[in-house]
């Protein structure tokens, strides 16, 4: 069986890789995520993305490794984390009731001979409008300080999400069916990894 290592320490994509039926292992990369002047949402995701990947692909001999970054796009702006609540509370207030992109990249490299295969894929989210005090418990759970865009939609944030248009899993920062396509690219079965 192949290894697959996870260049990320997410854990709604390990939880997601988990029940689809792989076990990797996870090795945070410490990129450095900022963004470059000018840089387009989806071109930043992507090219954070192969740096994640980049970076772990050096640290292991063989397998295959996985890079992913995600953020919301909202009036041509890229929100990642929050990080603190201030910037989260205004962050939904901005959002209630609108639609935004949410843009995760996607990079996969063959440890053994650094073949690099990348894709992005996009969801269109419709926010629900949750009243003001439901933002502030929202926030007060910390649970949108550390995530893209500010909301989890697998756990509390998901009350505040009315309509996904696209692969619902891209919204917990990873596609499996884009992965299964990279993963071809690279020549591999993507049942082969299942544990």
């Amino acid at each position: 069986m192949t290894e697959v290592v996870l260049a990320s320490g997410s854990p709604s994509r390990l939880d997601l890789l988990r029940r689809a039926g792989i076990e990797p292992t996870v090795i945070v990369s410490g990129a450095d995520e900022t963004a470059l002047p000018g840089e387009a949402p989806h071109d930043l995701v992507v090219r954070l993305a192969e740096a994640k990947a980049k970076t772990v692909s050096l640290q292991v001999k063989q397998g295959v490794v996985i890079g992913c970054d995600s953020l919301l796009e909202l009036d041509g702006i890229a929100h990642g984390k929050p990080g603190r609540p201030q910037p989260a509370i205004e962050l939904w207030q901005h959002m209630s009731g609108r639609k935004g992109t949410f843009h995760t990249g996607h990079c996969l490299i063959d440890a053994a001979t650094q073949r690099t295969v990348t894709g992005l894929c996009s969801t269109i989210v419709t926010f629900g409008t949750p009243t003001q005090a439901e933002i502030t418990d929202y926030i007060a759970t910390g649970e949108p300080l550390a995530v893209a865009g500010a909301f989890k939609i697998s756990h509390k944030g998901g009350w505040f999400v009315d309509n996904a248009e696209g692969d619902p899993g891209n919204l917990q920062g990873i596609s499996l069916p884009l992965v299964r396509r990279l993963l071809h690219q690279l020549g591999w079965n993507v049942t082969r990894l299942w544990a």
